[in-house]
């Protein structure tokens, strides 16, 4: 059973750009039971709009009678600092106004977020991670972990994502923040700024996510048809969806997050921090993923010394990591003998 928990960490949390926090919370799950000596630890990094609770989104990787058992594996998940579901975010009190962050909340890095992990692992006094898992932007979280713990992480698995942000990427979340930016209500200060223009960017956002194919299959248009199709019932309900359970702020921030990833900076390139990576690794990329092509994973996989890397076959794009339960198992299963 997923328990669910909320600690407070009251010394300033330093940030990466140099702003700070004067406190922090972390929401995370547990999902599981800690064994003796602690290590059969399986620490979940969780993508752009996820929550803290795996067995949600992955619950094809994750859960009774699946690959990563909760008989055997302690599973954690951390909800990232910024996002809804939690954890510090613009929605939170700043306890030195005694007022909502909202725009006055500051810019994150995947390194601030990796650091707070690092914060709670320290708490839960737990010294080695047996398994860290992270798709997408939890792929970069777990990517930039192995790096800054290079003793603690044992194995890892990251799935459809990057070492350094592309100017591809970039541009999508550029073109997702100008929507929300022509929002009038961005501007205010207020829990529902933005929310209409949040709408629109995810409608951008699935279009990276899945591609032509995807569409053509579970779209399609019916012969005769003018108007009302498929696939503006759906761009406006995936929209209406993200409404009822996200902010605009945490989109806002989380996409800006997404910007900054390059585990590069400021330790001599690519090439020099991944051949600091100790963990047993295997990366695992999407055939049809535009967002996050497999060049990307290719290129991982060639850094970090030893790794393995898989190439699964489907018409799911991005979205594939959580679809394609069954093949990402096969690769786990044969890769990890």
């Amino acid at each position: 059973m997923v328990s669910n928990h909320l600690v407070k960490f009251e010394e300033p949390f330093h940030l990466e750009n140099g702003e700070w926090l004067p406190e922090i919370e972390i929401a995370y799950t547990t999902y599981g039971t800690l064994n003796a000596d602690k290590s059969n630890v399986l620490w979940v990094c969780h993508a752009f709009t996820g929550n803290a609770n795996p067995s949600d989104w992955w619950s094809g990787l994750i859960g009774e009678k699946r690959l990563f058992n909760p008989n055997e594996y302690f599973v954690i998940c951390a909800n990232v600092l910024g996002s809804h579901y939690g954890s510090t975010n613009a929605l939170s009190v700043n306890p030195l106004t005694g007022k909502n962050y909202y725009h006055d909340f500051p810019f994150l890095t995947i390194r601030d977020v990796v650091s707070a992990h690092i914060l709670l692992r320290k708490h839960l006094e737990i010294n080695t991670i047996a398994y860290l898992l992270g798709g997408s932007l939890g792929g970069q979280q777990a990517l930039e972990w192995s790096i800054m713990e290079p003793e603690v992480i044992k194995k890892q698995v990251l799935f459809s994502t990057n070492a350094v942000h592309s100017p591809w990427g970039i541009a999508f979340n550029e073109s997702q923040r100008m929507a929300i930016a022509n929002d009038p209500s961005w501007q205010n200060n207020t829990a529902d700024s933005g929310m209409e223009g949040m709408k629109v960017a995810r409608a951008i956002a699935l279009l990276s996510y899945r591609n032509y194919e995807t569409y053509n299959r579970t779209q399609s248009r019916d012969g005769g048809q003018i108007d009302f199709f498929r696939a503006n019932t759906y761009q406006n309900y995936q929209g209406e969806k993200l409404l009822r359970r996200f902010n605009a702020y945490s989109y806002w921030i989380l996409s800006k997050m997404f910007d900054s990833h390059d585990v590069g900076r400021n330790r001599g390139g690519l090439a020099a921090a991944m051949a600091t990576v100790k963990a047993k690794t295997l990366v695992i990329g999407i055939t049809s993923d535009i967002l996050f092509p497999p060049v990307e994973q290719r290129k991982i996989a060639e850094l970090i010394p030893g790794s393995g890397y898989r190439e699964i076959d489907s018409t799911y794009g991005h979205d594939g990591f959580l679809i394609e339960f069954e093949a990402m198992t096969q690769a786990i299963k044969e890769w990890d003998k």
